[in-house]
């Protein structure tokens, strides 16, 4: 597996169950590099959105979890912090748009501060707004429609809302779940060149069940297969010269 030197993410052997003795991922081990992307592959029911899930505790939300090891974040252990604290240090984007439907475009990027009781001056949010909304190339097409609903907009505008939401509160990482799936392809292009330039100011972790979209933008990629963490490295050296014939297997489409 690959060694990334001062990862800003450690998972150690992390096991996660959803209920009695199986466990939906195991033994998991990996860094995540800094100001890069990382691509989390695999074939349905493979771990790989519970992995994600687990690095901010989102799967907490299902009953009779539990888990096994640690996830650090920097030397804090994530399963210490209270969780509200931890999911400003790390967002989440899901695989359909979801825009709070009763919010305005402005509402809507700073519901994460209006939700934790944050109060901010008139003019803090004016700025978080405009900033979050230009990070993900959306300010020019909505600033004129700021208090409409957010759910007026496109599929990949609404995306890129929530991902301006996620940013709104200058997480260390954004975990994105499949972030495109629901997107046609010119709004897809859209969302992976807006990641590409994430990456200078944000540490990216990317569920997709799209191989050429890993190829194309991440730096990383790991390859999960029934809960296991099979081969994780340098997403260009995976593709060329993949070191498990099962990771091989599944980036020649002969299973997945």
């Amino acid at each position: 597996m690959e060694q990334i030197e001062s990862p800003v993410l450690k998972i150690e052997d992390l096991s996660v169950s959803y209920g009695g003795d199986k466990y939906a991922i195991q033994n998991v081990s990996a860094g995540i590099a800094k100001n890069k992307i990382t691509a989390i592959m695999g074939p349905s029911g493979c771990g790989k959105s519970t992995l994600l899930r687990a690095i901010n505790r989102m799967h907490e939300l299902y009953p009779n979890t539990h888990n096994k090891g640690g996830v650090y974040l920097g030397d804090e252990n994530i399963y210490e912090l209270n969780p509200i604290q931890l999911r400003r240090k790390i967002g989440m984007v899901f695989q359909r748009p979801n825009p709070f439907p009763t919010m305005s475009i402005y509402d809507n990027v700073i519901a994460g501060f209006n939700l934790n009781g944050i109060k901010l001056k008139r003019s803090e949010k004016d700025e978080i707004v405009e900033k979050s909304l230009r990070e993900v190339a959306l300010w020019d097409e909505v600033k004129d429609a700021l208090h409409n609903r957010g759910t007026f907009l496109s599929g990949g505008q609404q995306q890129r809302l929530c991902i301006a939401r996620a940013l709104a509160y200058t997480p260390d990482i954004i975990l994105l779940d499949e972030p495109t799936s629901a997107l046609d392809p010119i709004a897809t292009s859209k969302i992976e060149d807006l990641l590409v330039k994430l990456k200078k100011d944000f540490t990216i972790v990317l569920v997709t069940h799209n191989m050429s979209q890993a190829a194309r933008i991440s730096d990383y990629s790991m390859f999960m297969y029934l809960g296991e963490l099979v081969e994780y490295g340098k997403t260009r050296q995976m593709f060329t010269t993949p070191k498990d014939k099962r990771t091989e297997e599944y980036l020649t489409g002969k299973f997945g």
